[in-house]
């Protein structure tokens, strides 16, 4: 049985195939389109996914859309009846997106020639099935936490089986993700999307404005979250999609915000101290804030297991200290856990709950994208013109690791597609973690983005203990955790300002040939990491051949592997 679950007109557009269960492909449409978070209807994300299964759009049972226009229908009556001013500006934005999800059968109909019965899953049950049913766990509390997505903002589940039941949810407008999104904001980051550039500030400042903060957003008793809206404009709406781009409108209102935390920056503007400390404070405030809703879920299930999905899931750094700051033993994050893994939820939720079908292994697989065979790749070099070696696999990895310890920047082109916004070993830029120049270098010459920006360790699943303290299985970077003291010497340039590491947790199962790689790497150096960082220069993540060798010539990378083919820029030994 097939079964499609798309993410469409929504930010991170993407599709997802499932196969009696099994996630076996997935896509975001930004890798197609060449936009971020592009937000229209996936139809080339479809396309791939049935390509790559060698089925027709026919043989589909249905096509299952993680957005339901019907939920909480009489919650945003009320809203509208009380805050009609602000209930407007979201309408409208969301109006025309709805004559958009009214027409998605249609479109994909004269798209295909054929249109699958079209089914609805409301945003964050999505998010919920994306967690659970792709995690390990029989029974586990389950959270999904991000700005907002049908008219709610957290919601709390409990899986057991095949089911999930909701427990709790808050509505919108009070958010953890749009107050983040508030601040980020405030402190010159404009663009959809660059609340992870705060998270990477924050350790550079201490937390002096965490009372402050407290007053504008708290944990709930009968609420989940409660909030002090003076603080807050929505009366413009929150999101739109002209040209199919996210544009956030401005959600903080300056005279307050700056009453309490100085003027605004702009974008381009010099980050001072200030900046820095309100972005440790707004870190510091969100993590308390996540691990009081995870423990409200554990008060409610009892479990010791917890799967965690929606925009907010994404900070990593609340992520890596969820354990050791609340009651669960366990935890599990998809490696898209934000908007575009709807699109696996939504197929997931109508397999296993909807029709009741006995789950299936965890998935910890995130290459779900498309790929591409030596000889292919073979066919664009020749037909661009380009000088390649081609090595063995026996020479390739030694070859690789020599390079990359000799300092050389390499574009590592290999396999299928990664699923979410990590590049795990197939879509990536590898450098040596003990060039303490790299960091510079990268952020700089190669990925043109700000240079407080840390990058992330791969290490050998074996070693993660030796290297990190209280060490957890981190398979998609997922989760921050703290190097060892001893250890940071050893890899500089992947050991962020407090002592910090985003790892990828590298096992051989899951990935041989990246493991294969970073061992040679170990061999030559006695360190078992490689910096990790996406292969793109401010653009989605490169998806196919050519634009990974477009990336090479106009970037700083010394060397370019794609299958078992490589490129240099100077004469290879």
């Amino acid at each position: 049985m097939y079964i499609i679950g798309i993410n469409a007109f929504h930010a991170d557009s993407s599709a997802a195939l499932v196969k009696n269960g099994h996630v076996i492909f997935a896509t975001e449409e930004e890798r197609f389109e060449r936009i971020k978070h592009w937000a229209g209807l996936p139809l080339r994300s479809i396309e791939f996914c049935l390509k790559a299964e060698g089925i027709s759009i026919d043989q589909v049972e249905a096509i299952c859309i993680g957005r339901d226009p019907k939920a909480k229908f009489g919650n945003k009556l009320a809203y509208l009846l009380k805050r009609p001013k602000s209930a407007l500006g979201m309408f409208q934005q969301r109006f025309s997106n709805r004559n958009d999800l009214g027409n998605i059968q249609e479109e994909i109909k004269k798209h295909f020639g054929y249109c699958p019965s079209i089914r609805y899953v409301e945003h964050h049950r999505a998010h919920l099935a994306s967690a659970f049913f792709s995690s390990p766990f029989h029974e586990a509390a389950v959270i999904s936490i991000d700005g907002s997505g049908d008219f709610s903002t957290v919601m709390i589940g409990k899986g057991l089986g095949n089911k999930i039941e909701v427990l709790e949810s808050q509505d919108f407008p009070v958010s953890i993700g749009l107050f983040y999104t508030a601040f980020t904001q405030f402190l010159g980051f404009p663009y959809y999307g660059d609340e992870y550039k705060v998270m990477g500030l924050s350790p550079y400042g201490e937390p002096r404005y965490l009372n402050e903060l407290r007053k504008l957003i708290w944990l709930g008793k009968e609420n989940i979250l409660e909030w002090d809206e003076s603080f807050f404009d929505l009366d413009g709406g929150i999101i739109s999609y002209e040209n199919k781009m996210p544009q956030v409108s401005q959600l903080f209102k300056r005279e307050k915000f700056e009453e309490s935390f100085g003027k605004s920056r702009k974008k381009g503007e010099p980050i001072e101290g200030r900046h820095q400390d309100i972005a440790a404070s707004l870190q510091r405030h969100t993590e308390d804030l996540i691990f009081g809703i995870v423990e409200r879920a554990y008060k409610l299930t009892g479990y010791k297991n917890v799967a965690i999905a929606g925009g907010v899931a994404q900070n990593s750094v609340a992520n890596g200290k969820l354990i050791q700051n609340t009651s669960f033993e366990e935890l599990y994050i998809p490696s898209a856990g934000h908007d575009a893994g709807i699109a696996m939820g939504a197929a997931q939720f109508e397999f296993f709950q909807n029709q009741k079908n006995q789950r299936i292994a965890p998935l910890y697989n995130a290459n779900l994208g498309i790929s591409f065979s030596n000889e292919q790749i073979r066919e664009v070099l020749i037909r661009m013109e380009l000088e390649f070696t081609f090595l063995e696999d026996k020479e390739l990895f030694s070859f690789v690791a020599k390079k990359i310890s000799e300092s050389n920047v390499v574009g590592f082109f290999d396999g299928s597609a990664e699923f979410g916004p990590r590049a795990l070993g197939s879509r990536s830029i590898l450098a040596d973690p003990r060039n303490p120049r790299a960091q510079s270098l990268l952020n700089e010459k190669i990925k043109k983005r700000e240079s407080f920006r840390p990058f992330a360790p791969s290490i050998l699943e074996e070693f993660g203990p030796e290297y990190f303290h209280e060490y957890q299985f981190t398979p998609f970077m997922e989760r921050v955790l703290s190097i060892k003291e001893e250890k940071r010497q050893l890899i500089p340039a992947v050991t962020h300002v407090d002592g910090s590491g985003r790892l990828q947790s590298v096992k051989i199962e899951l990935r041989p040939r990246y493991h294969r790689l970073i061992s040679e790497f170990h061999k030559l150096t006695g360190i078992p990491i490689l910096i990790n960082t996406s292969f793109n220069e401010n653009e989605p993540v490169v998806n196919i051949p050519e634009e990974a060798i477009d990336c090479f010539l106009r970037t700083d990378l010394d060397i370019l592997v794609l299958g078992n083919y490589i490129l240099s820029k100077t004469p290879l030994e």
